[in-house]
């Protein structure tokens, strides 16, 4: 697996470049988007990419957009000190997965595993606690009693969108006009009436749901 690391800061830029290739990844590191272009052979295609936010000159988001641009299946994560709200929703609205510094090795190593997993061009069957989701056949067996479980069009569609961003947590906002391809407006309640229902069909609990997660002030995950 051949990743991309953005990252400035030569301490950091080091030491995950090292653990990063005794877990068997071939990295190519570089501390800006310039050198990464003065150097990087068009030859070569990642399998994910990994990149810090405050870069000198182009910064994180800005590549990322670029790279998604350029090849639509690669997975991203942002990698960043960066904690605030805003900066945390304009990540995940352009990469797939937002890690926040300091971390261990361990979590980033988890999240590469989930995103290249998912974004595996032969993968079509998705395992979510008790749920078996057929993506290419769009049908979803209920594991603890071999049921089919039935979802509408738009049920379907919301779920397929979580699976799609496994692991982020999506806004209202992106979530509305992602299914019905139109413009939220504050207030409306037909997306939290559509989650109500998903949850009746899939959760064990839906009353304490472990699938659709709610993320109070932000918005619902489903963890890959």
């Amino acid at each position: 697996m051949k990743i991309l690391y953005i990252e400035d800061e030569k301490e950091i830029n080091e030491w995950l470049r090292a653990e990063l290739t005794k877990a068997h990844y071939e990295v190519y590191a570089f501390k800006s988007y310039h050198e990464f272009k003065e150097h990087h052979s068009e030859e070569i295609t990642f399998d994910l990419a990994i990149l810090d936010v405050m870069l000198p000159g182009l910064d994180g988001f800005s590549i990322a957009r670029r790279l998604k641009k350029e090849q639509t299946n690669l997975p991203i994560i942002m990698l960043t000190a960066r904690s605030q709200l805003e900066d945390k929703l304009e990540g995940l609205s352009i990469a797939d997965d937002y890690i926040t510094k300091p971390f261990q090795v361990e979590e980033i190593l988890a999240r590469m595993q989930v995103l290249l997993r998912r974004f595996e061009k032969d993968e079509e069957v998705i395992s979510v606690k008790h749920l078996e989701i057929n993506l290419k056949n769009k049908t979803i067996i209920n594991t603890n009693n071999t049921q089919e479980i039935l979802l509408t069009q738009k049920q379907y569609a919301l779920l397929n969108y979580f699976i799609v961003h496994g692991n982020q947590i999506l806004t209202k906002e992106q979530l509305y006009e992602a299914v019905w391809n139109e413009d939220y407006i504050d207030g409306d309640k037909t997306l939290m009436v559509h989650i109500r229902y998903l949850r009746e069909k899939i959760e064990e609990d839906p009353s304490h749901p472990e699938i659709v997660e709610t993320n109070r002030g932000i918005g619902y995950r489903v963890r890959l």
